[in-house]
């Protein structure tokens, strides 16, 4: 049997409380944010924003699960859930959104494909 050259992250990806990251964080599978990120994060899997954890900057990734601070935009190409306690203050773009109150959502959201580029409506005349 041939071994992939691909790595098998099982483990998730882990920023610490009381530890802060100024730049951007790229990774291919989970992340889970307890500190504080100054910069962009992609992710090809999962991301966690637990209670204490704060990001500004950008958020690209699959699915989001936010219970902190995002002050930023933040892109989610399935599901992004707002936790009761949880803050976003920039614009949404999602596939789908799920809100448990108590959670404080200041911007805009666009639902639907987000990898799909936009295209313009023309007007029949």
């Amino acid at each position: 049997m041939a071994k992939s050259n691909e790595t098998d992250n099982k483990l998730p990806n882990m920023i610490g409380s009381g530890t802060k990251i100024i730049g951007n964080v790229e990774t291919n599978g989970d992340i889970r944010i307890d500190g504080e990120v100054e910069g962009n994060i992609i992710s090809k899997g999962k991301v966690v924003i637990g209670s204490k954890g704060k990001i500004i900057g950008e958020v690209q990734c699959v699915n989001a699960e936010l219970s902190g601070l995002i002050q930023g935009v933040i892109k989610v190409s399935e599901l992004l859930s707002l936790k009761n306690a949880s803050k976003l203050l920039g614009d949404i773009f999602t596939s789908k959104l799920s809100i448990e109150p108590g959670a404080t959502f200041t911007g805009s959201c666009k639902m639907g494909d987000v990898n799909q580029p936009k295209t313009e409506i023309k007007e029949k005349g």
